[in-house]
């Protein structure tokens, strides 16, 4: 059943301190892990109210959640229940250490079920809509949520797992399909796939495109991109993680604006370094408790992503959910300071996508001593056009005041992703 949303900030919190004390019910003594962080810091379900708790419960890394996997192989000790009691089995994408296993109950697994249904209903998809989803379905959680949630709303599901591009293209047209979901880079992938097919996508059925596992749905330029990519569909961003779930929806009143679901999360913004509340309108790293996520929880999880949070709330589509401007900003890890400038791969993504012309693009971080330096390569629209590096290379030096030279490919040289891109390389 959809969730009725709180009428007021104070409602919300009110919902927020119901569910955290019943997740630290459940959760000690019996989860070894958290017992020994919760316990020493007199962390139960008796916490006064939620400033209590976030001024006396410690964080959560994914160091910690590293070291613990590798002491306890193959799950590690972040688990409140006998294993008998989980019945599914994901892992991270290890894009930023060894990936992790995760496992879930059914009651997990339903929680976040419905999660991703509030997602799905944010973006005005229901019963009377087919999905296709543009994936493999492999060990990664947010596909297997996202097609069980259509499920569960009573949507048409078609799986688009081994095929090729062309083919999925093909199919989007068989079933009438008007909900796409992948990752921006991989619709953009299979518009440039319809291009060389003779596929025409302004008679494309999908009219709603639902992306995630990158920052690009909340960039700018790739939003606009893939928008005239496929005429006539709107872009739907949302965002989560194998370790928590799903975390954000795409506010209905303004692109570029992810709300959390605070009824299913307790979110807070830190700054980096001293881990410290930042105000509104300043960036910092989110740091979630999942609320429902009984069986294997995270609490106080420093998650890396960097968010701004919005100044005004509530927010004038009429929710009180933490409003995130320009959704996910980034990694803090993935931020690299080039000659003095902070960079970070939305600012390049945006630079890229916003002067045209660029099929897929790749960057190269090299260290030389203490010297940081920057290079792109940049595979182009069309073959012919000479003057994309110029153009490129001073749209960089008057965005970010760095020279970063641009080097032109052969078209097809550079590699396409179904998953996350993995565009930046460091030497």
């Amino acid at each position: 059943m959809p969730r009725t949303p709180a009428s007021s900030r104070e409602e919300l919190e009110r919902i927020q301190l119901a569910r955290l004390r019943e997740l630290l019910g459940a959760v000690r003594p019996s989860n070894a892990f958290y017992e020994t962080k919760l316990g020493p810091a007199g962390i139960d379900d008796s916490v006064a109210s939620l400033d209590a708790f976030r001024a006396n419960c410690p964080f959560t890394t994914k160091s910690e959640l590293a070291a613990d996997h590798q002491a306890n192989p193959p799950y590690g000790n972040n688990l409140t229940y006998p294993v008998e009691h989980y019945t599914r089995s994901h892992q991270t994408s290890g894009t930023s250490g060894a990936p992790l296993r995760w496992l879930d109950t059914p009651e997990s697994w339903q929680w976040m079920i419905d999660n991703w249904c509030d997602i799905f209903r944010a973006a005005g998809v229901s019963a009377a809509d087919r999905i296709f989803f543009a994936f493999s379905f492999g060990p990664f959680i947010g596909f297997w949520l996202a097609f069980e949630a259509g499920e569960a709303l009573g949507a048409l599901n078609i799986p688009g797992g081994g095929l090729s591009s062309a083919a999925r293209l093909q199919a989007i047209f068989t079933h009438d399909t008007n909900v796409l979901c992948c990752t921006p880079t991989y619709a953009l992938r299979l518009a440039e796939v319809a291009k060389e097919e003779n596929i025409d996508l302004a008679k494309s059925p999908v009219r709603t495109i639902v992306v995630a596992g990158e920052p690009g749905g909340s960039i700018p330029a790739t939003r606009k991109r893939l928008e005239e990519a496929w005429p006539g569909a709107t872009v739907f961003d949302h965002h989560g993680m194998t370790e928590v779930g799903p975390v954000t929806y795409q506010c209905p009143a303004q692109a570029g604006m992810l709300h959390v679901l605070e009824e299913a999360y307790l979110p807070e913004i830190i700054d980096p370094e001293t881990a410290e509340p930042v105000a509104s309108g300043e960036t910092g790293e989110l740091v979630l408790t999942t609320l429902g996520r009984h069986g294997s929880p995270l609490i106080r999880y420093r998650t890396g992503d960097l968010v701004t949070a919005a100044v005004k709330s509530p927010c004038r589509c009429g929710s009180h959910d933490l409003a995130l401007q320009g959704g996910i900003l980034g990694r803090a890890d993935d931020m690299i300071v080039v000659r003095g400038v902070n960079v970070y791969p939305s600012a390049v993504e945006e630079i890229l996508r916003s002067a045209g012309g660029v099929a897929e693009y790749r960057v190269h971080i090299s260290r030389n001593d203490a010297l940081v330096e920057m290079s792109v390569e940049v595979e182009p629209n069309n073959g012919d056009d000479n003057s994309l590096a110029t153009r490129l290379a001073k749209v960089f030096q008057e965005t970010l005041a760095l020279r970063v030279p641009v080097n032109i490919v052969e078209p097809g040289a550079l590699p396409r992703f179904e998953l996350k891109a993995r565009r930046w390389i460091v030497d």
